[in-house]
């Protein structure tokens, strides 16, 4: 589990990082301890079941009460995040259900088409074949293989157009760079690069009384651009996150806090690109924790390859 709390003003912010592998219910309410008395925009990134019982913990501390907000990183696009993530039919659920009115979930943007509905069904398949149950095969790194292969196909089809050969690697690398195209889950943007820009949306929940959660933005990493869906209710009260000023102005050398508060937009904005950069340097480590019994088993993996390569070379053969 990642957790950091960002704070200080807009010229100036701060940020604490602490990294954990097992948590109980002490280190939950020491490590909340530590933060109410310091900053109040606390990111985590860790399991769904974690995150509700800090969330559970911040509660009975007190910390939901609009002095604190609350982000979690969520980088596989898992159901166990999505709307009514907080329920768990037990007997902490309408305490959940306060709780999670101050938490924002960070996730990937999805526009989902008819194809990559296709595409999950025939992966999932795949893979329940081989006796695995899990709810979420179809994540950011299957869909990024097949995305890749898809470019791949693009710019060697370009390259042969030209006059050059399927050896021409450099020419090749050079036609996948700077372009949008359209990937299996939606538009697919490279830089100059080669690296994909990453569109985030915010989770929220926006009915606290049902406890329902939706989209309420969304980052475009291409336009470097913050939109808040306008169909929404915001989900702090009045758009608005209150601040301790006492508390700020120890961790500004005594300088009073002139702002009554910061904007909705302003910290939800703040705090998704200060994400960005951290979520993807820690895609790698829980990528290897979620998937290593996944990638242990060599006839399952080879099996969901096989799947994803078959669509691949569905798409070389469309386009050569």
């Amino acid at each position: 589990m990642f957790v950091a709390k960002l704070g200080g003003q807009l010229g100036s912010l701060s940020l604490a990082a602490f990294l954990l592998h097992r948590l109980f219910s002490e280190v939950f309410e020491l490590l909340l301890i530590y933060v109410s008395h310091s900053l109040p925009v606390v990111i985590m990134c860790a399991s769904g079941d974690t995150i509700r019982n800090i969330m559970l913990a911040a509660h009975r501390q007190g910390m939901t009460n609009g002095d604190y907000a609350f982000f979690n990183i969520e980088l596989f696009n898992s159901s166990s995040y999505g709307n009514g993530s907080w329920r768990r039919g037990d007997k902490h659920d309408l305490e959940a259900k306060k709780a999670y009115s101050y938490l924002q979930t960070v996730t990937l943007l999805r526009t989902v088409k008819p194809e990559f509905e296709n595409f999950s069904l025939e992966v999932k398949s795949s893979v329940q074949k081989q006796g695995l149950h899990e709810d979420d095969y179809v994540n950011m790194f299957v869909e990024g293989f097949h995305d890749a292969i898809l470019l791949y196909a693009l710019a060697l089809q370009e390259v042969l157009k030209i006059g050059f050969s399927k050896k021409d690697g450099e020419k090749i690398v050079q036609q996948t760079r700077n372009r949008t195209y359209e990937g299996i889950a939606g538009q697919v943007s490279i830089d100059a690069n080669g690296d994909r820009y990453g569109d985030f949306s915010v989770i929220g929940m926006t009915d606290p009384e049902a406890g329902t959660q939706e989209v309420i933005g969304d980052y475009y990493g291409k336009q470097g651009r913050f939109e808040i869906r306008s169909n929404v209710k915001y989900p702090w009260n009045h758009g608005r996150l209150r601040l301790d000023e006492s508390r700020v102005s120890e961790h500004t050398n005594n300088t009073p806090c002139k702002s009554c508060g910061l904007g909705e937009s302003a910290v939800t904005g703040i705090v998704v690109g200060a994400l960005l950069g951290a979520g993807l340097l820690m895609a790698f480590y829980f990528f290897r924790k979620k998937f290593d019994p996944l990638i242990g088993s060599c006839s399952c993996f080879f099996s969901l390859t096989r799947r994803v390569l078959l669509s691949g070379n569905r798409v070389l053969k469309s386009v050569m």
